[in-house]
C-alpha cells in the first residue's frame, strides 16, 4: 500500500528525506540508493516472501542490483533469508527473503484515552505482542509526563527483538520538531515529549497528535481512502486529515484541531481552554459522561440520553459540514467508545452533515465507526516509526 506522505516526520531518522532532497538541485547517488531500499523493504512488506528474482520483476531493478540491495538489508538487519522456495522449476532452487517479521518489532503510546495512558509492543504487520496501561485520573502537568516516561522505559523492557523506535499519539497540537505546543487537557505547553523520551529511552521517537496517528492507522490497516477525515474522541476530540492520500498537516501543524472550534452561538459550558461552547464541551467522553449521568437522573432518563447524544452529534457534523465540503471528502470515520458512538450519535452526524453538503446521489460521504478503535492510535504510532525507519506503510 503507497505510504502516506507525512513531512511531520523527523528527518533525523529518514535516509534520504524528501525535505533534504528538495532543498538540493540535483539527486546524489545516495538518494537513489536509499529510495532503491526502501522500494525492497515497501514490497516485502506488502506482498510478503519472495525470491531476489521475483523482486527483480517486481521492481523493475537488474537481478545484480536487487541482490546488492537484499545483501545490504539482511546486513543491516532489516531483511532475512527464509529457505528455498517450493515451487518446482527447472536449475536452481530460489531462496526466498522477505522483511525481518520476526526480528524487529515497534513501541506505540496512545496517550488520549480518557482515563489511561496506553502502550503496547507490535511486530511489522501492526499486531500488538504485549501490551500495557496505567492509570490516569486527574493529573496533569509534570505528573503525567513523569508516567509517560516510566511507560515508555516499561514498553521498552517487555520487547523480545530489536527496537526500531517508539511512536506516541497524543492530544495536543504538535510541531515537526516533536513538541507538545499545547495540549489543554494535560495542561502541557511547549512540552519537548519526542526528546524527553529518546533522552530517557535511548529510542528513536516521533510523536504525533493522537488523531493524526489514528488515521495513519486507518489508512494503512483499515482500507481507508485517500480522502478521509477520522475524528479521534476521548480525553478530547480531534481529527486526522488524509487528502489525495497525503496527510494534511497545516500551516501551524494543527490541521483537524476541531476540539476547540465553537459550535453554535448559543452559549454552552466553559471549556479548559478558557473558551465557551467548544465541540469538546459537547463531544469528548469526560463531556458525554457527565451529561448522560446528569439524564439518568432525569424522569426520562432514555428520553434525556437521546437528547444529549443527538445533540453532540449535531454539533460535531456542524463543524465537520464545511470541512467536508470543501475538501471533497469521501469518508468520515469517528473512533472511540462504541457504546457513545454508535445509534443516536452517529445518526444525528450522518443525517445533519448529509443535510448540510449538496445533495448528490449516491450520497456524497460515508459515515462510519472506526474498526478496532481501541488500538488505533497505538498501531497509527507503529505505521509512523515503520514509514520513519524502514520506508514501509
Amino acid at each position: 500500500m503507497e505510504a502516506i506522505r507525512d513531512r511531520q516526520v523527523s528527518d533525523r531518522y529518514r535516509p534520504g528525506s524528501r525535505r533534504t532532497q528538495r532543498t538540493s538541485a540535483a539527486t546524489l547517488p545516495s538518494d537513489g540508493r536509499a529510495h532503491n531500499l526502501s522500494l525492497v523493504r515497501q514490497t516485502l512488506h506488502s506482498a510478503g516472501a519472495m525470491s531476489r528474482a521475483e523482486l527483480s520483476r517486481t521492481l523493475g531493478l537488474t537481478r545484480v542490483t536487487v541482490s546488492d540491495l537484499v545483501s545490504e538489508l539482511i546486513e543491516r538487519g532489516h531483511v532475512v533469508e527464509l529457505g528455498q522456495s517450493d515451487e518446482v522449476r527447472p536449475g536452481k532452487p530460489a531462496i526466498l527473503v522477505d522483511i525481518n517479521r520476526q526480528g524487529l518489532q515497534v513501541i506505540g503510546m496512545d496517550l488520549a484515552e480518557n482515563s489511561v495512558l496506553r502502550a503496547a509492543v507490535l511486530d511489522l504487520d501492526g499486531n500488538i505482542l504485549h501490551r500495557m496501561e496505567r492509570e490516569l485520573a486527574e493529573e496533569t502537568g509534570q505528573e503525567v509526563i513523569r508516567q509517560v516516561l516510566e511507560l515508555a522505559s516499561e514498553a521498552a523492557e517487555r520487547a523480545t527483538a530489536t527496537l526500531l523506535g517508539i511512536g506516541v499519539g497524543t492530544p495536543g497540537i504538535v510541531n515537526a520538531e516533536g513538541v507538545v505546543t499545547t495540549a489543554p487537557n494535560f495542561e502541557w505547553k511547549d512540552v519537548p515529549l519526542r526528546s524527553l523520551i529518546e533522552d530517557h529511552t535511548g529510542l528513536p521517537t516521533l510523536v504525533s497528535n493522537d488523531a493524526d496517528a489514528a488515521v495513519h492507522a486507518h489508512h494503512t490497516f483499515g482500507g481507508g481512502s485517500d480522502d478521509t477525515v477520522l475524528v479521534k474522541i476521548g480525553r478530547g476530540v480531534g481529527s486526522g486529515l488524509i487528502v489525495g492520500g497525503r496527510r494534511a498537516r497545516g500551516a501551524h501543524s494543527a490541521a483537524g484541531e476541531i476540539g476547540h472550534v465553537t459550535v453554535g452561538t448559543d452559549g454552552g459550558a466553559m471549556c479548559k481552554c478558557g473558551k465557551t461552547g467548544c465541540l469538546e464541551t459537547w463531544m469528548s467522553v469526560p463531556s458525554l459522561e457527565r451529561a448522560l449521568a446528569e439524564a439518568a437522573a432525569s424522569p426520562q432518563p432514555e428520553a434525556a440520553a437521546g437528547v444529549v447524544l443527538r445533540e453532540a452529534g449535531e454539533r460535531l457534523a456542524i463543524a465537520l459540514a464545511p470541512v467536508v465540503g470543501a475538501l471533497d471528502l469521501s469518508e468520515l470515520v469517528l473512533s472511540g467508545p462504541r457504546e457513545l458512538l454508535a445509534g443516536p450519535l452517529l445518526d444525528a452526524v450522518r443525517q445533519t452533515l448529509l443535510s448540510r453538503l449538496l445533495h448528490r446521489d449516491p450520497s456524497p460521504v460515508s459515515v462510519r465507526l472506526a474498526d478496532d478503535a481501541e488500538d488505533i492510535v497505538l498501531r497509527g504510532a507503529a505505521v509512523m516509526v515503520l514509514w520513519n525507519q524502514l520506508g514501509v506503510s
